[in-house]
């Protein structure tokens, strides 16, 4: 038997067919952080508030009205783009469009429908620090670009023309030098747009000029990072929905017959029913498992057991921008328990403690390292296994997004700052052995080559006193009867 340097008697629920705990939770503007989002931080088995069957379904219903993103992408724009741009010093920032091959960021800079190739350019006023934009478009596409209003100004490119030619001759007669950001020379793959081809020719457009292409990797950096209220506001209801399903999909777990694949096949059904896409590649989406660590990995057909302590990863696209990344845990009583076994019980507690400290290290200018670090401790303490994965990472656009990595990868150097949201873990890991009548999937001295980890995921944004969860977290684990 493994000691234990504290035990934490757990407040559980059980998920039977009585149906879910339904507890309000605020999603306003003007949200602060209330009592009770507190002892999230402090509280490891508080009840879990769970979002309401009537408050999901209006976030769906929400979910099927025209998309707010032409006006948000205008907003992004007008309001962080200046910003971003001064804060990585460039004047100038160039993105090449294309038709099949777009550019990763074209739905961003609003060439998401090229054709021929076209190039967008950012310019900021060096003196009021206002951005223009404009785009040098074949005609094809260029009356519709005038139409929508996307861009300051569209400039038409006949077919005989090179937009990037245009593009260099507009930027020569207003007698440009110095750098010109291009979405290249980094291993960040959504500032890495730009293909090999394209940068020749870009390269030949501006021979002879006074200027030099540089990365705009950090312009890039700066602007995706962050999200303004009403996306974080978007991102909120979605994660209402993701956390709301996965608590539903455990209801349907009957021991001895249920897959893995069954838990993930009632998800992706939720995700038709409601016209919401996947959060990351559809075949890993959910990750569901019932045994042994797989990492990133699809569902298999494991029958689940007495015993097994059952994991759920999943997202959801909506309005085919913002996504969404949070892990469910649930438990399957053995015949006769009431509660989980004390070892699985220290295990849990111990990831929340570990998350919570995560939690509170989340503020303004806080690198993301420190945050990793502040579980690791944790972990440590409680006696846990190492684990491979970071603490945490920014989401958003895309599962794992531009910002700090809450781990130690070349990003976690980089500062928290308000606006950001990001998905993060509570981590216990333990040798792993597969359960029985007898035995629970619990830790084991011995050691093996196989671990299970509880990996308890939720999301955030870091506001100016620090970090505010997007949907309740999940406090208790999950028991099935």
């Amino acid at each position: 038997m493994i000691s234990h340097k504290r035990y934490f008697p757990l407040v559980l629920i059980t998920l039977m067919g009585g149906g879910l705990c339904e507890t309000a939770y605020s999603q306003s503007n003007g949200y602060k952080k209330s009592s009770s989002e507190e002892s999230y931080a402090i509280q490891p088995n508080a009840v879990n508030a769970i979002p309401s069957s009537e408050e999901v379904e209006g976030y769906i219903e929400y979910f099927s009205s025209p998309s707010p993103w032409p006006e948000i992408r205008k907003k992004r724009i007008s309001t962080l783009l200046p910003d971003a741009m001064a804060a990585a010093n460039l004047n100038h920032w160039l993105i090449v469009c294309r038709e099949n091959n777009n550019d990763p960021l074209a739905n961003h800079v609003g060439c998401e429908n090229a054709g021929g190739t076209a190039v967008v350019l950012f310019s900021k006023d060096s003196e009021s620090d206002e951005v223009t934009s404009r785009i040098f478009s074949p005609l094809s596409e260029s009356t519709a670009l005038k139409e929508l209003g996307t861009f300051d100004f569209v400039i038409d490119v006949e077919k005989s023309q090179s937009a990037l030619e245009a593009a260099s001759s507009y930027l020569t007669q207003q007698n440009t030098k110095g750098q010109i950001g291009i979405n290249s020379f980094t291993v960040n793959p959504l500032a890495d747009g730009l293909s090999h081809s394209q940068y020749i020719a870009l390269n030949d457009a501006f021979t002879g000029t006074d200027v030099s292409l540089i990365s705009a990797e950090n312009t890039i950096y700066y602007w995706l990072a962050r999200k303004l209220p009403e996306e974080v506001e978007i991102m909120a209801k979605a994660a209402a929905i993701t956390s709301r399903w996965e608590y539903e999909a455990y209801q349907s777990v009957i021991p001895g017959k249920t897959t893995d694949l069954d838990i993930a096949q009632f998800l992706k059904r939720k995700m038709s029913d409601a016209g919401v896409g996947d959060g990351w590649a559809p075949s890993q989406n959910p990750a569901v498992n019932s045994g042994s660590d797989r990492g990133h990995s699809h569902p298999t057909n494991r029958v689940i057991q007495r015993g097994d302590v059952i994991q759920i990863d999943f997202g959801i696209r909506v309005f085919k921008q913002w996504v969404t990344d949070i892990q469910r845990f649930a438990y399957v009583l053995q015949e006769g328990e009431a509660q989980p076994p004390e070892q699985l019980q220290h295990a849990w507690a111990s990831a929340i403690h570990g998350r919570n400290a995560a939690f509170n290290a989340m503020i303004p200018g806080a690198t993301g390292n420190a945050v990793h670090k502040a579980q690791q401790h944790v972990m440590q303490q409680s006696g846990s296994l190492p684990v491979m994965w970071s603490t945490g990472h920014p989401a958003g656009y895309v599962a794992h997004d531009v910002g700090p990595n809450l781990g130690v990868r070349p990003a976690s150097d980089k500062l928290l700052d308000t606006q950001m949201t990001f998905a993060f873990d509570g981590f216990f890991s333990w040798h792993y052995l597969a359960p029985s009548k007898n035995h629970t999937a619990v830790l084991k001295e011995e050691k093996g080559n196989n671990t299970k980890t509880i990996s308890v995921e939720d999301m955030v944004v870091i506001q100016e006193g620090g970090a505010r969860f997007l949907t309740p977290p999940q406090t208790s684990l999950i028991l099935i009867n």
